[in-house]
């Protein structure tokens, strides 16, 4: 996959859709930032930063993904790609339903995914070196090029959904003690029931985990 490099940029995910959208740029396709000014986060939040930490978004053809794959789990399936990464290098990293990237009980990065046409973007930001924005740090000592070009190409292997979702159900028993934004507001996950399509029944209502 080709990686587009930038020192500073408001956003990398607002950058490739619109780049994508003028036909300037084509999946697959990556960019990278060292610093994000205006980054977009879930639920209209924003995830800014400096150099040191890790700012990117890439976009692949829908047709090019899993065919098991529902892509309103997108952010889980990317998300969890990165977790496992992050977990050979450091302890107690897990992902919380369904795009929050954790390190015990701190949020250290997050994932946002938007469909546009046929071509599906995904964005990441990952506090590696130092918060910045209002978030925790792993404090990893890691070339952002090497964790970047890993990360892609794991992706780029295309595990299924099935296969990613097996281990991820796992850890979403392991931490229902934690609550999420669903439906607009705060929830606890304690008697939510992770279905095969990474949504969640909570109180008999299904809810879905597009991010």
């Amino acid at each position: 996959m080709e990686i587009v490099y930038f020192n500073e940029l408001p956003s990398t995910q607002t950058y490739l859709l619109e780049q994508i959208k003028n036909r300037a740029l084509y999946a697959p396709i990556a960019v990278v930032t060292k610093k994000q000014t205006q980054g977009i986060g879930s639920r209209d939040n924003h995830w800014e930063g400096g150099e040191g930490n890790l700012f990117f978004s890439f976009a692949l053809n829908i047709e090019h993904l899993p065919n098991d794959l529902p892509l309103s789990s997108a952010s889980i399936y990317f998300s969890y790609i990165m977790k496992e990464i992050l977990g050979g290098m450091t302890d107690n990293i897990w992902l919380k339903w369904p795009n929050d990237l954790y390190q015990n009980k701190h949020k250290i990065g997050g994932t946002i995914t938007k469909k546009i046409d046929n071509i599906l973007v995904c964005g990441m930001g990952i506090n590696l070196k130092k918060n910045s924005n209002s978030f925790e740090a792993l404090n990893i000592d890691i070339e952002l090029d090497i964790l970047l070009e890993t990360y892609l190409c794991a992706v780029e292997k295309l595990p299924t959904w099935k296969h990613i979702f097996s281990k991820y159900e796992i850890e979403f028993e392991r931490n229902k003690s934690v609550s999420a934004h669903v439906m607009g507001e705060h929830q606890s996950l304690q008697q939510a029931i992770l279905r095969e399509d990474g949504s969640l029944t909570i109180n008999e209502k299904r809810v879905y985990s597009l991010r």
